[in-house]
């Protein structure tokens, strides 16, 4: 018999089965009396009307799941009464975050009631029918549903069909258990599936007729990337680096110069409540096909382009003038959950202000909540190539000045990117592992501001052919800076360069500890090594320059600047030693120019300074941001015309916060901390700012302090209520015109309420 129509409601399953909704109130042998008109509810006219026309048809239920039915003409009542049409009274995800399906999937953490589970993996659920499920009569299916329109063939739209037994690497679902009307079902997704948000119904049929339960998006699923699952291409094998580089949400950033290494504690907060679905929210700014977000390759790119903001309106914007009056300066910022929910709420506007280390920062965030091992990585004396050329290029004029306009390329004294961990079956055997991406807006790649993933054995050994954006991150890491100067008839000439200058101390936060990390084995052979020339002939042959690159120019005399100890502080002098060595028999006169400048940290000049010394008051109206500075030092051999030539970057150390907990912690009880900070400048700091944070601590929070006179020590007292119980940081960072980059961290353990008392264990910053 085909089909009827009882309804002119749209069809969720289109192309299967013709339906009609009827909502579920009371109990369906109460629906035989006709309802009296002063308890008719207001809501449905047509239901309403239909249900008195043929109450048969269109029953009152005693669930509150909507149901869309498709009857078979013919009776719709077996002998007695019972109904034959198998409907869905209620779905049991098991949700909890301490049951299996949470725990076993790794993502109880997630502050979130919703059913999260990664793919690879099998989940349990509990279905509630009207009538016992009968196997060899009845049919059931889950149907599940990802972005704005989805499609069976683009994986999308799941059909997820009952079998015997389940076989693994598939959609599929088994009845495990049945307990009267409620069925327990296994259901097993493939390594391979498109990561999001799913909306799930289940739908019925048999021969009196079909029906299909409403979305309800309290049931709604969260599917990841997996890498506990060896079929998953973002498989780790270790587990100490899952509970790193997914489970850790808090972690360590590097800043400064080569030989002031800075770190800085962040809270990454992928657990956070909201923060999944801001993420989500992000994937779906970026207007990109949901049927692509089962490659991590995909996913990582999009997200690349959707941190900053200059062509997407992404969560984002870079400023590096030095006034952040409009924003938030970048400095300011310790963690990304501020930043991710600010996006969100306001619907997609970027946010005031990012730098590197805050894009890297929220990167890490965004991608260990999906599910993809990732690390935030510094590089120091990080080179920014503008013309493919593979080199770092100083040009300078016929007195060995530098000349401006054209010294476009740049080496920052830091820049800071993310590491991401998955296989590339886009690539050649041997290139999978660590993957470099940088949300960073320096250089378009085809003509979008993102950068990656360039595979790390590629950048290695100078594959500056495979994609994507090896040849900028091989740059970065391992460029030569060459030395060019004018000719009387405007053209240039090599005349000097430098080797191991580019790419130094690569760090992250190491595995399970809060010490540093020295990865730059993983991006380069060792500096000199014949490997190591090797890959930069390699890459260069590929550059813009290939015909120009240097050969080897014999030296006796070199130059070095260093500085002792930790270096300056921060209102004190500076002082340099600049060593000329002569490895030569013979006597050797040199002629020395040197220069230092302020610069932004991206290796931007700002103003040159002074020569050869440095006082307090020449550089304190000048510095900004990062509190760096660079010698330029050039010369010539008078003997033997041999070029000298070097850059050395420093910065002028700011002093600590310290923070110390003031009684003890306990979850759901106000607690304080106390606050304190030297001035180390002879000047007033005007309009001081602090940011407190803390996950399970306290929400980001603004503290405008006013002013701190010259020299002053001051503290303050903050109050809140710990809502997560362990080991929880606390991060204060100080801001101001005057004074940058001053934070603190304090390690606080929060008991529950009740515990016994706990240690609380306090540090100040690195």
């Amino acid at each position: 018999m085909p089909a009827e129509r009882r309804s002119a409601r749209g069809r969720s399953a289109v192309g299967r089965f013709p339906s009609v909704t009827f909502g579920f109130g009371e109990d369906t042998e109460a629906e035989k009396e006709e309802p009296k008109e002063n308890n008719v509810k207001k809501g449905n006219a047509c239901k309403e009307w239909l249900r008195k026309v043929c109450p048969c048809c269109c029953p009152k239920h005693d669930d509150g799941i909507d149901t869309e039915v498709t009857l078979v003409d013919g009776p719709g009542k077996e002998d007695g009464g019972n109904e034959v049409l198998l409907k869905v009274k209620s779905i049991d995800l098991l949700k909890s975050k301490s049951g299996a399906n949470r725990t076993e999937h790794h993502t109880h953490l997630y502050q979130s009631d919703n059913l999260i589970i990664r793919r690879g993996q099998s989940f349990e659920m509990w279905i509630t029918l009207s009538r016992p499920f009968n196997p060899s009569s009845d049919e059931l299916h889950l149907d599940l549903k990802t972005g704005p329109l989805a499609v069976v063939a683009k994986g999308t739209h799941v059909i997820i069909p009952l079998v015997a037994k389940l076989e693994g690497d598939r959609w599929e679902a088994a009845v495990v258990k049945q307990e009267d009307k409620k069925i327990k079902l296994l259901v097993n997704s493939p390594a391979t599936a498109v990561i999001g948000r799913y909306q799930l119904t289940v739908e019925t049929n048999n021969q009196n007729g079909s029906a299909s339960s409403t979305h309800d998006p309290a049931n709604d699923i969260y599917i990841l990337f997996n890498p506990w699952c060896q079929d998953d291409i973002v498989y780790m094998d270790s587990e100490d680096e899952r509970q790193e580089y997914i489970l850790n949400d808090t972690g360590r950033i590097y800043y400064g110069t080569k030989d002031q290494i800075g770190a800085r504690t962040w809270n990454y907060g992928q657990f956070s409540d909201r923060i999944l679905a801001a993420c989500l929210f992000v994937m779906e700014k970026s207007g990109t096909s949901p049927s692509g977000w089962g490659d991590p390759v995909n996913v990582v790119r999009i997200i690349s382009a959707m941190v900053n903001s200059p062509d997407d309106q992404g969560v984002l914007e870079g400023n590096w003038s030095g006034d952040y009056s409009n924003g938030t300066s970048p400095t300011v910022w310790s963690g990304s959950v501020e930043i991710l929910e600010e996006y969100h709420k306001k619907n997609g506007t970027p946010v005031k202000y990012g730098q590197c280390w805050v894009f890297a920062g929220v990167v890490t965030t965004v991608l260990r909540c999906l599910g993809i091992p990732t690390r935030t990585v510094t590089n120091f004396s990080s080179a920014h190539d503008t013309d493919v050329s593979l080199t770092t290029d100083v040009y300078l004029d016929e007195n060995l000045e530098p000349i401006e306009n054209l010294n476009v390329d740049s080496i920052w004294n830091f820049h800071v990117w993310n590491d991401c961990w998955m296989a590339r079956k886009d690539l050649p055997p041997g290139h999978g592992g660590w993957q470099a991406v940088d949300a960073t807006p320096q250089e378009t790649s085809q003509g979008t501001y993102c950068c990656g993933p360039a595979s790390l054995a590629a950048v290695r050994y100078g594959q500056v052919y495979l994609k994507r954006d090896t040849a900028f991150v091989f740059a970065e890491v391992n460029s030569d800076k060459i030395y060019w100067q004018k000719n009387a008839d405007g053209t240039f000439t090599q005349i000097y360069s430098e080797k191991k200058i580019v790419g130094i101390s690569i760090s992250t936060k190491a595995v399970g500890s809060n010490e540093r990390s020295d990865i730059t084995h993983l991006y380069k052979h060792p500096e000199g090594s014949n490997e190591e020339r090797i890959a930069v002939e390699t890459a260069c042959s590929f550059g813009s320059k290939a015909k120009a690159y240097s050969s080897p120019t014999a030296q006796d005399v070199s130059l070095e600047v260093t500085l002792d100890g930790e270096g300056p502080k921060m209102g004190k002098d500076a002082e340099l030693m600049i060593t000329l060595k002569n490895s030569s028999s013979q006597q050797r006169s040199v002629s020395l120019h040197s220069q230092v400048s302020v610069m932004y940290y991206t290796g931007v000049h700002k103003a040159t300074i002074l020569e050869w010394a440095l006082e307090y008051k020449d550089y304190k109206d000048k510095l900004i941001d990062q509190a760096a500075l660079m010698l330029t030092v050039s010369g010539r051999v008078t003997e033997t015309q041999q070029i000298l030539a070097t850059q050395f970057s420093f910065r002028l150390r700011t002093p600590d916060l310290i923070i110390k907990p003031l009684g003890k912690a306990v979850v759901g009880e106000k607690m304080s901390v106390e606050i304190s900070f030297t001035n180390p400048l002879p000047q007033v700091l005007k309009a001081v700012i602090f940011h407190v944070e803390g996950l399970g601590l306290l929400t980001a929070r603004m503290i405008n302090y006013g002013d701190i006179g010259s020299h002053a020590s001051v503290s303050l007292t903050e109050q809140f209520i710990p809502t997560l119980s362990g080991t929880r940081k606390l991060l204060v960072s100080l801001d101001c015109k005057q004074l940058t980059q001053v934070h603190g961290v304090s390690d606080i353990t929060v008991e529950e309420k009740s515990n016994a008392p706990l240690y609380l264990g306090t540090h100040s910053r690195c």
